[in-house]
């Protein structure tokens, strides 16, 4: 199928090759030359009907054709019975056709310099489009890329793919489906937690089907001005139909394409309908589809969401262990290791893909200002935290802060390892020993996670009667985990229940907490040597300690 632009380069080019053609055959002299003895007998026989003089030609206009003398050879004597005409060098169609020619180059070379230096021209003048990507006129050009991702550079994405070649096949050929009575979707929505790589599945479906790929955050149709973002999502559209079959692809669609509510926001409102219009306009043959991006498909307006606009939609989540290890294995090609990605992979439980680039990364990092020669498994375990909580200014104990701080690690990472929670490792420096996650868990996996939050208070109170300021962060997040457990999932005595439920769960949760700690002791004490000569303890060391005594 023949895109609008090639269609406009061969319209110039068949313009000029018209144009070139009739001025050949206009400046083309098809004159038969003939002698003076030739020349007189035609003036004789008065065969001749027009001559015409030139400065270096007499033509002679017969009902056989025209023929020519050079000047030289005659005189004006032979056409005394002749009325003769002057004839110019020039000629004013011949000047028209090279005034055309010479607009219609101009013009080229002009589109060719405005596309290269970013000038938009309007009424009001000339204005050049920010490179930073803010609006410097009314009117911005939209330029489409060559996506350079390939399906080849994501790992772990196989059912997204599955799903996707289908639309990858219609772009490439499309025949096949219209000759079916069938159509594709219009649009397509990805769905799925941030970092998990929407836009690479989308650049790298456009690099698959060898389409032009027009790129837009859903916040750059969010303007200040009213009536520009309806306008910015026109021009985004207009700019694909003419480069048809393409693909547009927007992220963060939840931006502009939140639900119609009572709040007034007339430009964002009018921005979605634009968006709307937009969406229902496609004709059958445009060969445009529109790909879209959010990880909030419950704050998008109803009308998005219909049969006709995104048909399709894609649910992308978090890589499971296997496809942890695919992308672990991409990044990891060009980077000297030593180490089995299966471990990597088993320690990033809940990691997305750009928090496994990042991992790697900050590993290879590390790896260079130690001076090693190779990245091991080390290094993985040292940046695992600082990936995932952030680095944080540790703090400068004094001996019974640290003496605090080594109980309380303590006993959280021995009721972390009895219940077999995920971890890997535990850090001295680190308050967090698992990320919190929204994950579906059975009552007794919610209650094994709030009594290792609760762990550390209940061994300070164990041992010293009292405990630190740093319970903070877990007793929050164990009382959410416990509000959760009664308010959202129904598992308190009923499933409608008051505070006077979650206060009773917390101190149940508590006091077997403390019940698994005493019978633990001797653990707890291995486990704090070990802290306090390393300050870290792997899973698999105090679950070496845990096997000794049960």
């Amino acid at each position: 199928m023949l895109n609008s632009k090639t269609n406009r380069i061969a319209l110039y080019i068949s313009a000029t090759v018209i144009i070139l053609l009739v001025l050949f055959a206009l400046l083309r002299d098809n004159a038969n030359s003939v002698t003076l003895r030739e020349a007189k007998t035609m003036l004789q026989e008065k065969n001749v009907k027009k001559v015409i003089a030139t400065k270096e030609y007499v033509y002679l206009k017969t009902t056989h054709g025209i023929f020519k003398i050079a000047s030289s050879q005659v005189s004006p004597k032979m056409f005394i019975d002749q009325k003769v005409e002057v004839g110019g060098d020039s000629n004013a169609l011949i000047y028209i056709l090279f005034g055309l020619l010479f607009l219609g180059l101009f013009s080229l070379v002009l589109r060719w310099w405005q596309k290269k230096e970013g000038l938009t021209f309007s009424t009001k003048g000339i204005s050049k489009e920010d490179t930073t990507g803010s609006v410097a006129s009314d009117t911005s050009v939209i330029e489409a890329t060559k996506s350079d991702v390939s399906f080849d550079d994501i790992g772990g994405i196989s059912d997204v793919k599955i799903e996707l070649e289908e639309i990858i096949d219609f772009m490439k050929n499309p025949k096949r489906y219209k000759s079916f009575g069938a159509h594709m979707p219009r649009g397509v929505l990805l769905v799925g937690p941030p970092g998990v790589g929407k836009t690479m599945i989308a650049k790298a479906v456009a690099n698959a089907a060898e389409v032009p790929f027009y790129y837009q955050s859903g916040a750059s149709f969010v303007q200040i001005y009213v009536g520009m973002g309806a306008k910015r999502v026109h021009e985004l559209f207009a700019a694909a139909k003419k480069n048809a079959p393409s693909i547009i692809f927007i992220d963060e669609i939840d931006a502009v394409g939140k639900k119609r509510g009572g709040e007034r926001n007339d430009e964002r409102e009018g921005t979605l309908n634009q968006l709307l219009t937009e969406m229902d306009g496609f004709e059958g043959s445009s060969g445009i589809i529109v790909v879209a991006a959010t990880n909030k498909i419950d704050v998008l307006d109803e009308a998005l969401l219909r049969a006709g606009r995104f048909d399709r939609r894609i649910f992308v989540e978090l890589p499971t262990k296997r496809e942890r290890e695919a992308i672990l294995s991409k990044y990891l090609v060009k980077i000297p290791h030593d180490l089995d990605v299966k471990i990597v992979a088993n320690m990033t439980v809940g990691f997305n893909g750009a928090a496994l680039a990042a991992l790697v990364n900050e590993a290879a990092l590390l790896s260079l200002r130690q001076k090693a020669f190779h990245v091991t498994i080390e290094h993985f375990y040292e940046v695992k935290d600082k990936v995932m909580f952030g680095k944080k200014k540790l703090q400068m104990l004094n001996d019974q802060q640290k003496e605090f701080r080594i109980t309380y690690q303590a006993a959280k990472v021995v009721v972390a390892a009895y219940f077999n929670i995920a971890f890997e490792k535990l850090m001295l420096s680190n308050e967090k020993l698992t990320p919190s996650s929204d994950e579906p868990f059975i009552k007794q996996e919610l209650e094994a996670r709030v009594m290792m939050l609760l762990a550390g208070t209940v061994g300070c109170d164990i041992k010293f009667k009292e405990h630190a300021s740093s319970v903070k962060a877990d007793l929050d997040e164990a009382k959410e985990v416990v509000h959760k457990m009664c308010e959202s999932y129904g598992m308190g005595s009923s499933l409608l229940v008051d505070m006077s439920e979650q206060k009773h769960i917390l101190e149940k949760l508590y006091k077997e907490s403390e019940v698994l700690l005493i019978s633990l002791s001797r653990v707890c004490q291995n486990v704090e040597e070990v802290l306090q000569e390393r300050e870290s303890i792997t899973k698999s060391a105090v679950q070496k300690l845990l096997d000794e005594v049960l």
